[in-house]
């Protein structure tokens, strides 16, 4: 059983472009990531996402792009000229938005003296800052390249470089951290008054280092206290919790995760990128590419790996995952618009959930309650 998305109101679409290399393996990290084993293969990752592209152009249907979202790996590993070249390239097969949000992901660690004016010129217009700790002891237990010093500098650097929109990713939880340490990062994160901050918890994924040796993390009373501490204080500094991990100044919320959350299209290149697209047959399809850089680069023909529509009856499921993420979550009429389905085929497991006080009335939209218990909420729609 298909799902129909009504032609007029095909979602925004957004692109999303995966950089596969990093310096080295962070021990938390189950993203797509290889360590650098020689000289990066500028040129050739550059033809192989433009040939990716060649082969996807039709899930544009004429879609301008909205926001655009550099992910890895460490993508500021990447040269300016590498993404002066690549978003010609770009420009050449796609239609962007005017006023596109273009975000690239920068580690401290690699950003040499010029870098981010490169960047600039290349039309990257936002930056994501990947600091995860002001803290010598943390960064090292992270195994992050980058010390406190290089974290300030490349922030002073960025704001320097004309990026006044810009991300910093900080984490809590981490090993042996204590609630004032914890605060203590966030206290040095607004010392330089960022626009939009990443700050999640730490947890152990499978096929990572920690996973396989855990060290020792923080109790649940103990990030409950960090939790509680961070966000009265970020409420303080004028940051609103716009998503679960996500928090912001006024209108400086990330476009490119607001459409992912509110369930809409984005297109995927790169190795192991992931996209979802609405098609002109109106079924909802994910698809995913070649996961192995080697293979990636050397493939010949379409580098999509797999595909899966998806069904009816996961549709719900699929849905509200993304939009309950939002503090705020979405109007009742997105449910229609996005997945084609009446809001009657949950009725019922909605009012379920209005009773038992984890959703607002007349809007998707959780509760306080809702919010603490979202996996256990989700769970319903399964």
């Amino acid at each position: 059983m298909t799902s129909i998305v009504p032609a007029s109101v095909i979602p925004p679409l957004s692109l999303y472009i995966h950089v596969p290399w990093c310096v080295r393996k962070c021990p938390y990290c189950d993203f797509n990531s290889h360590a650098i084993q020689s000289d990066l293969p500028e040129s050739a990752y550059l033809t192989a996402l433009l040939e990716d592209l060649d082969q996807d152009l039709a899930f544009s249907s004429g879609r301008p792009i909205e926001t655009v979202f550099i992910g890895g790996g460490t993508p500021s590993l990447m040269s300016g000229g590498f993404y002066s070249k690549l978003f010609k390239g770009l420009s050449e097969r796609l239609t962007f938005a005017k006023d596109a949000e273009i975000t690239l992901e920068a580690n401290p660690g690699t950003l040499e003296e010029g870098r981010f004016e490169a960047f600039r010129e290349a039309g990257i217009n936002r930056l994501s800052i990947g600091v995860q700790s002001f803290n010598p002891a943390h960064l090292k237990s992270l195994g992050r390249i980058h010390d406190s010093a290089a974290a300030h500098r490349a922030i002073d650097t960025a704001r320097k470089a004309g990026f006044d929109n810009f991300n910093l990713d900080l984490m809590h939880g981490l090993p042996n951290q204590t609630p004032d340490e914890a605060l203590e990062d966030l206290r040095s994160a607004m010392s330089h008054e960022p626009p939009h901050l990443s700050w999640y918890q730490l947890t152990l994924e499978p096929n990572t280092e920690f996973y396989s040796r855990p060290p020792h993390l923080p109790d649940d009373d103990l990030l409950c206290e960090i939790a509680d501490q961070g966000g009265e204080y970020l409420r303080q500094q004028g940051f609103n919790d716009y998503e679960i991990s996500a928090w912001c100044r006024a209108g400086k919320a990330s476009r490119h995760n607001l459409n992912y959350w509110s369930f809409g299209d984005y297109m995927a290149l790169g190795a192991g990128g992931h996209g979802k697209i609405s098609l002109p047959d109106r079924t909802i399809r994910r698809y995913w590419k070649t996961r192995q850089p080697d293979a990636y680069l050397n493939r010949i023909g379409s580098r999509t790996s797999g595909s899966a529509e998806i069904d009816a009856e996961e549709l719900p499921l699929e849905f509200l995952m993304n939009a309950l993420r939002l503090r705020k979550g979405v109007d009742e009429s997105l449910f229609f618009e996005r997945t084609g389905l009446p809001l009657t085929s949950i009725g019922v497991q909605l009012q379920k959930l209005r009773d038992d006080k984890l959703l607002f009335t007349d809007r998707l939209q959780a509760t306080a309650l809702g919010q603490r218990y979202l996996n256990s909420l989700l769970e319903r729609f399964l």
